[in-house]
């Protein structure tokens, strides 16, 4: 191969891949008892899947738990707050009552910035702890 062949190819492989679509960047949020403010004694888990495309501020998520104390009443993204703090409902997770969950909403930029900043927790609700019995701070 020539090196202008070569020159080409490289070219038209590097515009090719600028122009494809934006990659979504990937965080989890891994949620247990002891993450909750304050610390509960459920041995509930679950993982939340997420995925935010800057371009569009589009954030999709899968919600999975199970062993909770009773049917979740509700779940939601929470900030902004570090691990160790509470704060108020950012994006809330409808459906929620059934394990897996999935969903997607549109970020304001004041909430993207918390997601890229790491301000973002997700936490599931119960009966018997209705300000959350397991909680994930959502890491990339």
């Amino acid at each position: 191969m020539s090196n202008k062949t070569l020159l080409a190819t490289l070219t038209l492989g590097a515009a090719i891949a600028l122009a494809g679509p934006a990659f979504a960047e990937k965080f989890t949020a891994k949620l247990d008892s002891k993450s909750e403010v304050p610390p509960n004694t459920s041995t509930a888990t679950g993982t939340a899947d997420i995925d935010y495309d800057a371009a569009s501020k589009k954030l999709s998520w899968k919600l999975t738990y199970s062993g909770l104390s009773g049917p979740a009443t509700a779940a939601h993204f929470h900030g902004p707050a570090e691990a160790g703090k509470n704060s108020g409902v950012a994006v809330a997770i409808p459906n929620a009552t059934s394990s897996p969950v999935e969903g997607s909403a549109t970020l304001t930029d004041a909430q993207a910035a918390d997601l890229l900043a790491g301000k973002y927790y997700v936490n599931v609700h119960t009966a018997a702890n209705p300000g959350g019995e397991i909680r994930g701070q959502v890491t990339k």
